[in-house]
């Protein structure tokens, strides 16, 4: 069976469509140690920089860097968090490259506009949730390889714009502002399968 790989994924979310015809890794050091198996879905409590992908055919990969202290948009506390923080994140994003580039199948490394550009390049893809169907607007930026192709968009009305942005405080509200968008995660499918 094909392998699909997702780094940084808790929810799942971006794996779920490929998850009927492939089998998908999704690292992440929220998951349980070790991997559980739910379907085709494996969920693999670990951290990339200690990660080695499994053996088999791997047709595509997806990494999702934390973003929380490269984010343009949280520039006014990056003084007050200091430089071990923006080191970690570049570091997540470098070993992403990493992998991504090991495997040799068609990948996207995504992250929100973020400082990400200043230190490497600028992102191949730019665009918002409702530009594959989910109704709110949140700025992605993808930077890809091996063979990625964007999806033709197919955009809808962003009656929810500030759903991201006005999200309230709670315990989970960092997961849940990191969700992949279920419309971004089937056009990726749909045009990287057939």
């Amino acid at each position: 069976m094909n392998i699909v790989i997702s780094c940084f994924d808790f929810s799942t979310n971006f794996v779920k469509p490929w998850s009927k015809t492939h089998l998908c890794y999704c690292i992440d050091t929220q998951h349980p140690l070790g991997e559980t198996q739910e379907d085709n879905i494996i969920k693999v409590g670990a951290d990339i920089r200690h990660w080695m992908p499994p053996k088999g055919n791997i047709v595509f990969a997806a990494f999702f860097p934390p973003c929380t202290h490269m984010s343009v948009s949280g520039a006014r506390w990056f003084k007050g968090k200091g430089l071990f923080p923006l080191a970690e994140s570049i570091e997540l994003f470098a070993h992403s490259i990493r992998i991504a580039e090991y495997l040799d199948c068609p990948y996207f490394i995504e992250n929100p506009v973020s400082t990400i550009a200043s230190y490497w390049r600028k992102p191949d893809h730019v665009f918002d949730p409702c530009d594959y169907g989910d109704p709110w607007t949140k700025k992605t930026c993808l930077w890809t390889g091996n063979g990625f192709r964007m999806p033709p968009m197919k955009p809808v009305f962003p009656y929810d714009k500030d759903k991201i942005h006005k999200m309230p405080p709670s315990d989970d509200r960092a997961n849940l502002r990191s969700e992949t968008p279920m419309g971004f995660s089937n056009a990726i499918f749909k045009y990287h399968c057939d």
